[in-house]
């Protein structure tokens, strides 16, 4: 099964839409399925008083607000209609999250066909509720999450029209970056097998090797931040993969993809000229004349696989030579 894999530009785009036309490039040029972004409107999103997150702090100053930083970081409806038309013609598709219900519309009435649950928004009743009515397809973020919250949320969206087998739902650690400690990747298959739901991780930690691990577990998405340049001014450009750091996480999920198969052990083409080389035959471990009997001082196993199978043993033992054999000849019955 084909990972979904979701390149999160969100806001690294620092509200400029030349940025955010390079960001598409490199998602594109990656390999990714999707170029995400995000879509809010600062005064629907935020009080002028809430504060910003430590991470935010550290990357953009603590005297402005984090009302000041997300105006600086909204996209325009024509915005989205150029990088819509620009992902066409990049052959990516493009998505993006909503923060509130306006901008779910929007998007909506864009023809957005997926929608993004982020993290914040899984005890927002009312924005469940309204993109549960949409009926469309669902991936829920659960970063800050118990197993009782996604529950809720999903018994929201189904209730509104929704059912559960449109929704996927990603395990998530709301820090930038995620401690490895608190990644808790086992738990994204608990959340599956205790919701019947199909499973993704959206990845916070820094390097590429948790969402790998996650695609050998079972994800069917993989959502991951990345950006132009780690060095950039921004909250979330810190915690973002480089371009050539996404497009070796795309490259190494799809090679993961091939090799999880099916689950059926069998001999696989490439194996099939190697069992004479690396299998044993039963030969002579001495020179042996005829009408000796065949026993552990006089016979052995080795290399290559052109006789009698070493798993013939039992058959050999106790037979009489109808020849005489020099050392290391291919023992025959």
């Amino acid at each position: 099964m084909k990972t979904l894999i979701i390149a999160e530009a969100g806001v690294n785009h620092n509200g400029d839409i030349s940025l955010a036309k390079k960001l598409v490039d490199i998602a594109a040029e990656s390999g990714a399925d999707l170029v995400k972004f995000q879509t809010f409107n600062a005064d629907r999103l935020a009080t002028h008083f809430a504060h910003k997150a430590e991470y935010q702090k550290s990357e953009t100053g603590k005297a402005e607000s984090q009302h000041a930083m997300l105006q600086k970081l909204e996209l325009t409806e024509e915005m989205h209609v150029q990088l819509i038309a620009y992902c066409q013609s990049r052959a990516v598709g493009f998505l993006s999250t909503g923060f509130d219900i306006e901008s779910v519309d929007l998007l909506n009435r864009l023809g957005q066909e997926l929608f993004k649950i982020p993290s914040g928004e899984i005890t927002n009743m009312s924005f469940l509720r309204h993109i549960g009515g949409l009926g469309k397809r669902v991936i829920l973020s659960t970063g800050m999450s118990t197993m009782d919250e996604i529950e809720s949320a999903i018994s929201v969206l189904e209730n509104s029209g929704t059912p559960r087998s449109k929704v996927t739902v990603l395990h998530c650690t709301t820090a930038y970056p995620a401690p490895m400690s608190d990644v808790n990747l086992s738990a994204m298959q608990s959340i599956k097998s205790a919701l019947n739901v199909e499973i993704g991780y959206s990845d916070h930690t820094l390097g590429i090797e948790i969402p790998i691990a996650a695609v050998a577990l079972g994800a069917t998405v993989i959502e991951k931040h990345f950006t132009l340049d780690r060095n950039m001014p921004g909250p979330d450009h810190k915690a973002s993969l480089e371009p050539t750091e996404l497009k070796a996480m795309v490259n190494a999920i799809r090679n993961i993809e091939q090799a999880l198969g099916d689950g059926v052990k069998r001999l696989m083409p490439s194996e099939v000229e190697n069992i004479v080389i690396a299998r044993k035959s039963i030969v002579a471990r001495q020179s042996i004349s005829k009408g000796e009997i065949f026993s552990s001082e006089n016979i052995t196993a080795k290399r290559p696989n052109n006789g009698i199978s070493a798993m013939q043993w039992d058959e050999v033992i106790g037979k009489a030579a109808k020849r005489d054999y020099s050392t290391d000849e291919f023992i025959e019955l």
